[in-house]
């Protein structure tokens, strides 16, 4: 009763700092505080390779050294980093048991070849236009292979001197008549994942079942570390002497980005089918996007890459009516479709209360739980 006492003061506190009202700035004012960049004083790398590269049927085993072990355990609800996590007094024991069947089966995959490795990727001249629109040309001399992805901007109303980002904000606008780069890609590992899933699921294995969706999730993230370490040093060629460790790597330490639309800076999703248009990718590796837009083998991975060394991770976070009504206008979709798609990021405080209360019956639940249990 004491720890659902003290449990319960927490979630009061945190309660109450969530219930805060934010402020936020008009689209229009957001963009007034964007985050700048002196570009008549920076250095922009033009790519070894441009255009579009496709690798099929890659050599699987050169991605054994870039795998991130710390998101598997989490799949599995065992939360701490790897190595530590092996030696960790509460799951150590447990996640030592898991890393070993894991390494046999990752082994029987590697060997056998049981997982088909697949990416397309490019690298195109482009230019911030309007603000917050990436524009890229995406054949050579071609005004009609012309394509735009749309970006969107924090609103939130910011401490003096501190910016509210876009990721258009990474690449030279059009007017200073610099020309930029940006670059796309998307990797697979999921190929031969399914059929190997159903047959354990036929055996009765459910724990194998898993296991392989896990190690072909790793794997295809491994893929885009791979291959984004790939175009740093060679295809693009903007940091050629780069010596980082899988450590380093996991951390995020390299020059430029590689942000992924669903994820904080580019939470809107219907800018995949830009991607897909642009690569190809159904066309050339054969990953699909669903009606939800969700990549089909599931063990996959799309997203952009940015060179310039200013460029760095942030969270869009929640986003005004403004800003949705200028996105769908710049889209040339429909207020409600642009709408539906946002509706995460959207601030709507009308739906808080409702919000509140289904956190607030979870408590209560759990403490009549409790209480009854002690009785």
């Amino acid at each position: 009763m004491d720890d659902l006492k003290e449990e319960y003061e927490v979630f009061r506190e945190n309660f109450l700092k969530r219930g805060k009202v934010k402020d936020y700035l008009s689209i229009e004012d957001a963009r007034e505080n964007k985050f700048k960049i002196d570009w008549k004083n920076t250095n922009i790398t033009k790519p070894n390779k441009a255009g579009i590269h496709v690798m099929e049927d890659f050599d699987i085993r050169k991605l054994e050294e870039f795998i991130d072990w710390t998101p598997f355990f989490r799949s599995w609800e065992l939360h701490g980093k790897y190595p530590a996590i092996l030696t960790d007094e509460v799951v150590g024991e447990q996640a030592t048991i898991l890393f070993k069947d894991a390494q046999l089966q990752l082994k029987k995959i590697l060997d056998e070849k049981l997982l088909t490795a697949k990416a397309v990727y490019g690298i195109f001249p482009a230019n911030t236009v309007d603000d917050d629109d990436i524009e890229i040309q995406y054949e050579d001399h071609s005004e009609e292979k012309k394509l735009r992805f749309r970006t969107l901007r924090q609103q939130t109303k910011k401490y003096k001197g501190k910016p509210n980002f876009a990721l258009s904000d990474f690449i030279a606008p059009k007017e200073t008549g610099i020309q930029d780069y940006i670059g796309c890609f998307c990797v697979t590992t999921g190929f031969g994942t399914q059929e190997m899933a159903d047959q354990f699921e036929k055996d009765l294995d459910d724990y194998n079942s898993i296991m392989v969706k896990a190690l072909s999730d790793r794997l295809a993230e491994a893929f885009a570390e791979y291959l984004h370490k790939q175009v740093r040093i060679d295809e693009w060629g903007y940091a050629p002497d780069e010596n980082l460790s899988n450590e380093e790597l996991i951390k995020e330490t390299y020059k430029g980005i590689r942000p992924a639309p669903g994820y904080p800076a580019c939470p809107d999703h219907l800018e995949k089918p830009s991607i897909w248009e642009v690569l190809k990718v159904e066309e050339t590796i054969g990953v699909k996007l669903t009606d939800s837009l969700a990549m089909w083998p599931a063990s996959s991975v799309s997203g952009y890459y940015f060179a310039n060394p200013e460029a760095r991770y942030f969270g869009v976070g929640k986003i005004t009516e403004d800003q949705v009504k200028d996105f769908a206008e710049r889209k040339g979709i429909s207020l409600e479709t642009a709408t539906i798609w946002l509706s995460p990021n959207i601030a709507d405080f009308h739906k808080r209360p409702h919000r509140s209360c289904v956190y607030i019956l979870i408590f209560f639940i759990k403490f009549d739980f409790l209480k009854k249990s002690l009785l």
